[in-house]
């Protein structure tokens, strides 16, 4: 079994106290890699660089930066050689959120694009991971079509996926079978979303497209200002998916952490070792 953690770039020294814990605390589940987002804005693209370069000095860890479309072509070749120099080995190439009021985000305006450009001038210098939506990404017109930009990014040279989060089994194993039946043969990894707080969960599953099945909204509901039944009772569930995606072969999870270690390690404890 392989497991690894995604992490957010942080603002403020609070912040990156927080995040230097869960680091240390989440290395003792000896991870695969580190996966550090990319925010829109010049200040967030800074946090990454210098937080990827951190975690790959000190952590022992391998740090996989997420590069989106985002910028020019110039400053993403920039971007790439620093990270090529600084040893890193695995790219997370994404669309990326685009910034409110901009109409055009550089010279990519597909995260297929942008594959393709880190294959022609990287080669094999990177292990590329894209993102896949088993629920449909938000902006799709309908799922066939996402179905398709899902496998335009294989073919423009992405190496594995990781999932947008989800809380029905399902919905990953069907999106799974269906990229088989076009050809698709790359490691497509869950991403796991631990279930932490009610309010914020809810707000960012209606942004990115993730359903929240209706049984467990309404408990999450019943416990949004108890926050120690709601955690108890979000472990539950997010354990639960994991153990049934394991039961049909998933032996790679995801953990979108939140910078917070613990709600990511109670599940892996419950996974089950190969």
């Amino acid at each position: 079994m392989q497991i690894s953690f995604e992490f957010f770039p942080p603002r403020t020294d609070s912040g990156r106290q927080a995040l230097l814990q869960a680091r240390r605390d989440l290395s003792a589940a000896n991870p695969e890699y580190f996966s550090i987002t990319f925010g829109a804005a010049c200040t967030s693209q800074n946090a990454t660089l210098e937080t990827v370069l951190d975690i790959q000095k000190n952590d022992n860890i391998p740090a996989a930066p997420h590069i989106s479309c985002i910028g020019s072509m110039g400053k993403i070749s920039e971007l790439l050689d620093k990270y090529k120099a600084a040893g890193i080995k695995r790219i997370v190439a994404l669309r990326g959120d685009i910034p409110s009021g901009v109409r055009d985000i550089g010279d990519f305006h597909y995260a297929n694009e942008l594959v393709e450009f880190i294959k022609s001038n990287h080669g094999e210098d990177f292990h590329i991971t894209v993102a896949a939506y088993p629920e449909s990404h938000p902006e799709s017109a309908d799922f066939k079509t996402d179905l398709e930009h899902f496998a335009n990014k294989v073919k423009a040279g992405a190496d594995g996926a990781i999932t947008q989060y989800f809380y029905n089994a399902d919905a990953y194993f069907r999106f799974r079978d269906e990229v088989e039946k076009m050809g698709v043969e790359i490691p497509i990894v869950p991403g796991i979303m631990p279930i932490t707080n009610y309010t914020k969960l809810v707000r960012f599953s209606k942004l990115c497209g993730a359903e929240i099945p209706k049984w467990i909204l309404k408990r999450l509901e019943l416990y949004q200002f108890d926050l120690p039944s709601l955690s108890a009772f979000g472990a539950e569930v997010v354990a639960d998916l994991c153990l049934k995606l394991q039961a049909q072969g998933v032996d790679n999870f995801h953990f979108y952490s939140m910078n917070s270690a613990a709600p990511s390690l109670e599940i892996v404890n419950n996974l089950k070792p190969n």
